[in-house]
Parts: C-alpha cells; sequence; structure tokens
C-alpha cells in the first residue's frame, strides 16, 4: 500500500496533518474533527486554485502588452470556450459526485470504475468539439461581436484554444477524479505543474524569445496548450502508478454502460447548470462589445482580476462538496451538512478580506494590465462593484458546490436559470440601454443577481432534500 493510499492517524498537530496532505498522504474525511478536516482538506485546494488565479493574471498581463483588441479577443473566446467547457465540467462535476461516494463507502475500486466512465465520455466529446470550434473559429469571433481588427487579431488564438480544449478538460477533469477521492494534493501539483509551465512559455511564444518566432496572442493558446498537455501526462502517471487514492487499472477500463448512464445522470443537468450560468455570461460580453474594444477590455480585465479571488474562494467550495460526497457514503448527512455551514463561514471571512483590499487598490490593479484609459475606467468601475458582494458570493458558491458534491445537479441549474436569464441579462440590457446607466447598469445587474442567487440557495440548501439523492 502507498503513502498516498494510507489513512493518517488523528492524533498529530493541525500542521502535521497540513504538511502531510501537501505531500499526498490521504486522510479519513469523514470521522474526527470537522474543522481539522475542512482546514486540511482546503489548504492544497486554495493552493491549487490560486495557482489558476495566478495564470489568469499572468497570461492577460502578457496579452495586455498586445492593446485592447488582442484583450478583446482573449475575452470573447473565454466566453465561446465557456461554452466546451460547459459539457466537460458537467462529467467533471458528476466524476466528482461518484468518486467521492464511493470512496466514502471504502469502495475504491468502484471509485477507479467511475473515473475510467468519465474519461471516456470525456474523450469522445472532446474531439469532435475541438474539431468544429478550430475550424468555424473566426466566425465564432464574428458572432460574439468582434470587430475585423479583433477577429483578424485574436482567430489564431480562439482556433488554438477551441481545437486544444480536449487537454484542457482532462486536466479540470483529472483534478476533479482527484478531489472527490480527497487527494487534494495530486490536483494542485497537476494545475501548479501546468500552469507554471503556462507562465513561462507564455512571453516565450507571445514575443518570440530565442528561437521560436514571435506568434503574438496565438502565442498565449500554444503556451496553455503545451503546459496542460504536460499536466495531463503528470496526471495520467499518477492515476496508473498508484500515486493518488484513485488507481487505474487494466481491469477498470472496461465500458460500463449502467456507470455511465448514472454519471450522465447526473451530468445532464450539470452541463445544463454551466452552460444557463456560463451562456449568460456569454451574453453579457455581447452586451458590453456594444460599447466597444475599450470597454470590452477593461471588462475582461477586472473579471481576470476578480478571478483571481474567487478561484482559491473556489477552492474551499470543492472542499465542501468533497466532504459531502463522501460523508454521504459513509452515512453520516449530518456531517455533511455541518461541513457546508462551516466551509461558507471561512470562505465568507476570505472573500470580505479580498474584497476589501481590491476595492481600495482596483485602479492600481487595473493599470497594471491595460493601458487605455476608457478601458481602465471601465475596468476600476467593474471592479469596485462586484467586489461590494464578495462575502455573499461566497454563501452561493459554497451551497451550489456543495448540491453538486451530493449528485443534486438539478437544483443549481434551476437557481442559475432564475438568477442569471430570468433576472441578470433583462435586467442588465433595461440598466445599460433604456434607462443608460451604461457599463454600469450590467455591473450592477450581475451584483443583483449574484446576491439573489446566493440567498436562493441556501434557502434550498437548509431543507435537506439533497441528502436523499442516489448515485
Amino acid at each position: 500500500m502507498t503513502n498516498t493510499q494510507s489513512i493518517l492517524p488523528e492524533q498529530q498537530s493541525l500542521w502535521k496533518d497540513i504538511t502531510d496532505a501537501l505531500r499526498g498522504r490521504s486522510r479519513d474525511y469523514t470521522s474526527g474533527s470537522l474543522w481539522r478536516a475542512i482546514i486540511v482538506l482546503s489548504v492544497p485546494m486554495v493552493l491549487e486554485m490560486l495557482m489558476q488565479s495566478v495564470f489568469e493574471i499572468a497570461d492577460i498581463f502578457f496579452v495586455g502588452r498586445l492593446g485592447s483588441e488582442a484583450v478583446a479577443a482573449v475575452g470573447l473566446t473565454a466566453a465561446l470556450i465557456i461554452i466546451v467547457f460547459a459539457i466537460g465540467l458537467g462529467l467533471s462535476m458528476a466524476a466528482t459526485a461518484m468518486v467521492a461516494r464511493r470512496i466514502g463507502e471504502k469502495d475504491p475500486d468502484g471509485a477507479a470504475r467511475s473515473a475510467w466512465q468519465a474519461i471516456v465520455l470525456t474523450v469522445a466529446f472532446a474531439i469532435p468539439a475541438g474539431a468544429l470550434g478550430a475550424f468555424f473559429a473566426p466566425d465564432l469571433l464574428g458572432l460574439m461581436g468582434a470587430t475585423d481588427s479583433v477577429r483578424e487579431i485574436g482567430s489564431g488564438y480562439a482556433a488554438v484554444m477551441l481545437g486544444s480544449n480536449l487537454v484542457i478538460l482532462l486536466l479540470f477533469l483529472f483534478n476533479a477524479i482527484f478531489r472527490g477521492a480527497g487527494d487534494a494534493s495530486a490536483a494542485m501539483k497537476a494545475l501548479w505543474l501546468a500552469n507554471i509551465l503556462n507562465i513561462i512559455l507564455d512571453p516565450i511564444f507571445i514575443f518570440g524569445w530565442g528561437p521560436v518566432p514571435e506568434m503574438g496572442v496565438t502565442g498565449a493558446a500554444v503556451a496553455t496548450a503545451i503546459g496542460r498537455g504536460i499536466g495531463v501526462a503528470y496526471q495520467v502517471w499518477l492515476l496508473v502508478s498508484g500515486g493518488s487514492r484513485v488507481k487505474l487499472e487494466r481491469r477498470h477500463c472496461k465500458i460500463d454502460i449502467s456507470v455511465q448512464r448514472t454519471m450522465i445522470k447526473i451530468a445532464g443537468p450539470g452541463m445544463l447548470q454551466y452552460l444557463v450560468g456560463t451562456a449568460s455570461w456569454l451574453a453579457v460580453m455581447r452586451l458590453m462589445a456594444g460599447f466597444g474594444s475599450d470597454a470590452l477590455a477593461g471588462y475582461t480585465v477586472a473579471i481576470r482580476i476578480i478571478i483571481f479571488a474567487l478561484l482559491p474562494s473556489w477552492g474551499i467550495s470543492n472542499a465542501a462538496a468533497t466532504l459531502v460526497g463522501q460523508n454521504l457514503g459513509a452515512s453520516q448527512p449530518d456531517r455533511a451538512e455541518r461541513s457546508v455551514w462551516y466551509c461558507t463561514l471561512l470562505d465568507m471571512g476570505f472573500l470580505a478580506a479580498m474584497g476589501l483590499v481590491f476595492w481600495i487598490w482596483a485602479p492600481v490593479t487595473v493599470a497594471l494590465f491595460v493601458d487605455a484609459p476608457g478601458a481602465r475606467a471601465v475596468g476600476v468601475e467593474s471592479m469596485r462593484i462586484l467586489t461590494l458582494i464578495y462575502p455573499i458570493w461566497a454563501i452561493g458558491m459554497v451551497t451550489v458546490q456543495s448540491f453538486n458534491g451530493a449528485g443534486d445537479t438539478t437544483t443549481p441549474t434551476w437557481i442559475h436559470f432564475f438568477c442569471f436569464w430570468i433576472l441578470q441579462l433583462p435586467l442588465a440590457w433595461a440598466l445599460a440601454y433604456p434607462l443608460e446607466w451604461g457599463t454600469s447598469g450590467v455591473f450592477w445587474a450581475i451584483a443583483l443577481a449574484q446576491v439573489i442567487a446566493a440567498f436562493i440557495s441556501a434557502w434550498l440548501f437548509r431543507k435537506g432534500t439533497w441528502k436523499t439523492i442516489s448515485v
């Protein structure tokens, strides 16, 4: 039995538990101190997502040196690829729920079988989606409202990003499997490896250092594909070598229609959940495009900075999802529920502190990434409005992920549909155009929708119907 597979004893210091978790040694999250379990599980998950945040900032920093059109191209492509991500993330959501439940039931073989079915389904989707996305990249940018100059600059970037979606989806899927198993360290190391490589390769391919030709904004996509491809290779090695709590062996690598059917049942609403949420973001980007490239660039920069805090916060939400899944598998629904409220308190405190820092330093922060005065003004305004609701945002993030961790992907889908499509988009359009609030109207509509979504999610979570979901 490997170190990763052994279960650590409770009788040691918290610091020793954290360092053991960072080294990749597992523990039983279904017994012992709940606060200790949350902290030990959250630290590597927060560090994992922190590196993703650093990459998002570094990526837009280098691209920002190329001008507003390049930043706008990145923003529009991100909105497009998020639709592809919705499918992959739906499967990742199902993989986390099923792997966590099997680990909670002390069934590692069942966890490995579930992981393999998720891999098969992801590959089957990603290959044709990548081919179509790469071929139609210029047309898709045009549909998003890109100007001719943005299309010319960004078509190569969009083609590479959409065409290489397989490695990106597999990176997130494998990490979802690791998180479901409680192997937060494996997920952290894989994302750190991929994103450190991305950051190193970004300027080389964008600006053409050494023998590498200058590729402009397309170089950022090439760096992402290479960095994350190497990250995926590392994840595969962990899964087949026994370096994680889920070990894939040849006997697990068979098509299991019953497991796939259950996975699709969970993933289907999960895909729709992300499609609803991300398609509404795509619509917001389309609204922003109507105010010109500077406004779109400013909003893109602001969103990347906002995500800098939200992604580590998402790590706490992922810890809640893992604890819910594993404790339901261990037939401890009350412990699962307590873990969610504890994670919510922790996340609210973290985001309140980050929100205060970003609100104060918004002008300085935005100025690091974009030069145009119009873009800077929009970016600062966006940051200051959206960071006001950071603590409430935490409530929605943790409770929604906890529904998903329980295998209830339907409830968050309805929450997203109501708050983001029925409320946010019509309100954003009405405030921005008929009422002439401009970009401010878009940002206030987003803030209000997030607040309402958070309180609805918390209210529904307290009702407890998620405790009866079978996966």
